[in-house]
Order: C-alpha cells, then structure tokens, then sequence
C-alpha cells in the first residue's frame, strides 16, 4: 500500500459495515418510498420544525441509511408531523410515515433493551 502522508480522522471515519442498520430495514420494510429517497433537500427546505430548530429531514434520512442512529434518535421527537414535507417531495416518499415508523422502531428498540 502506498503511503500518501494523509489518514482520515477518526472522528471523519463512518463504519458503513459496523454501523446498526435495523432501524432503516425496519423503515424500508413497511416504507417502502424510502428506498427511493435521493436526499435532495426539499423536506428540509420546506420544514417549519427545521426553520426554527435544529431538525433537518434530510439529515436524518441519510444518518439512518448509514446506521447513524443516536442523532436521528435526539432529533426525531422535533417533529411536528404537519405534512409540508411529503407535499413537496419530488420522488413521493411518504416522509410522514417515515417518521412514525422510526419512532416505532426506536420505541420498540428501547422495550428490546430492557
């Protein structure tokens, strides 16, 4: 192996391979239209929780997808369900139950726990 003088911090490191996926299975299982998300912003763009917190839709889909999930689970009781994210959504992903069902599965994750 070449070395080139850099590394990547640890801090900067995502363990794809170790990182717990279940709670997105869980979501992609029942949610389907999460699979198709593209991360594209426009939930977040249009989020009143986001413009006045700091909660972002598309954050939490892309930290739930690489099994990232402590943040999603801070920030996912910030939302209010009003729905102006799945009115906007270019690929029809329904961001709503997207929400409930991760709320479901972290829930059920806790019960698991005890």
């Amino acid at each position: 192996m070449t070395n080139f003088g850099f590394t990547i911090l640890k801090e900067r490191h995502i363990d794809y391979d170790g990182n717990d996926k279940s709670i997105a299975e869980y979501i992609c299982e029942r949610e389907p239209s999460f699979r198709t998300c593209i991360e594209c912003g426009c939930c977040s763009a249009t989020c009143t929780t986001g413009n006045f917190t700091r909660f972002s839709l598309r954050e939490m889909n892309i930290l739930l997808k690489r099994g990232e999930n402590d943040i999603v689970r801070e920030q996912i009781s910030k939302c209010m369900l009003c729905g102006k994210c799945t009115l906007v959504c270019p690929r029809g992903v329904n961001t709503r139950n997207v929400i409930l069902l991760a709320r479901e599965a972290f829930q059920k994750q806790l019960k698991n726990a005890v």
